[in-house]
């Protein structure tokens, strides 16, 4: 059996008769009588009923017709991944990403990745909300989750990256509040509190679950403090100037970590939920250009180039004791 047998037998199904399969084939209605009876004879199956109205498919030619529509799709598939590779990749790429990690890490990567393959035309959308992907025309989102909780059929989740939030604050609070020694110290300190996710007025942001090194279970902390706002850089700020407490992902807080102006407290503690995804509508056929910015991504981002080895609040005095003369 060969493509043109999948493709007869297909279009007789179609069409319904087998005069209506010649003029879909293009070809005089003899010649496919013919070969249909000559592939019913080789099978030793009859595939079709005939009447003089109707054409129908028997169940064994039910089956056939099915897996040739298969079969079809998949040599169509192949012959356009033969052709993409013939040609330099092109075509739009659009995609939607949260503003701090777009701004940050996603961009720089992807104005790299379009200078490798000038033909390629990238469209990014920084948003706080996850769009609706296949209702707007997006090819994916570079998002700070996955597709948990959406109907795992229709979408496609790729981690691109671990990430975790961590605490930090300002050796310059440290030395006048000192570190907190444990969780429950927390409450005793001004923690800046970062207030995402639009106007959900039922989430509690001042509620932080933070896990102990490889531990699955997280203690769930109430914090407090007089300064807290929807945008994380601008909580970000005030870490920095020592107003208080913080917990951020670690992407978001490289430079700072790095330069010394933040420094990790309670280092043991994490709240590990915020790793880097792909997530796309599903699709059948994944464009070249596509599979070629996901194995990009990958690459840059395998590594969390974020992470650093900070200095930790342990080199600051932890409250109540008296600084070092």
């Amino acid at each position: 059996m060969d493509r043109s047998d999948l493709e007869l037998v297909l279009a007789v199904r179609d069409q319904g008769s087998l005069a209506g399969a010649a003029r879909s084939l293009d070809v005089a209605p003899p010649v496919v009588t013919k070969r249909l009876a000559a592939l019913e004879a080789r099978l030793g199956q009859r595939l079709f009923q005939r009447t003089t109205r109707r054409v129908s498919p028997t169940a064994e030619g039910e089956t056939l017709c099915e897996r040739a529509r298969v079969l079809l799709q998949g040599f169509a598939s192949l012959e356009a991944e033969l052709q993409e590779r013939k040609t330099e990749p092109a075509g739009l790429i659009r995609l939607a990403a949260t503003f701090g990690f777009g701004r940050l890490w996603l961009g720089p990567a992807l104005a790299n990745f379009q200078e490798r393959h000038p033909r390629i035309e990238i469209q990014l959308q920084l948003t706080e909300q996850l769009p609706d992907l296949a209702l707007e025309g997006f090819d994916a989102a570079i998002w700070l989750w996955s597709a948990q909780g959406r109907q795992t059929a229709q979408w496609v989740s790729r981690r691109l990256a671990h990430n975790q939030r961590v605490l930090v604050a300002s050796p310059a609070y440290l030395k006048q509040h000192g570190a907190p020694l444990n969780l429950q110290a927390l409450q005793d300190h001004a923690c800046l509190i970062v207030r995402e996710n639009g106007n959900a007025t039922n989430q509690r942001f001042d509620i932080w679950p933070l896990h102990q090194e490889r531990s699955k279970t997280a203690e769930r902390i109430r914090v407090h403090g007089p300064l807290s706002s929807n945008s994380g850089e601008l909580v970000r700020d005030w870490c920095v100037e020592g107003r208080g407490i913080m917990l951020r992902s670690l992407w978001d807080i490289a430079p700072q970590l790095a330069s010394g102006q933040l420094v990790r407290v309670l280092p043991t503690y994490t709240m590990p939920d915020a790793d880097i995804h792909w997530l796309a509508p599903y699709r059948t056929d994944t464009p070249r250009r596509i599979r070629l910015l996901i194995d990009f991504l990958l690459t840059q981002f395998q590594d969390a180039p974020w992470k650093t080895t900070p200095p930790v609040a342990s080199r600051a005095a932890p409250r109540g004791s008296r600084p070092a003369p």
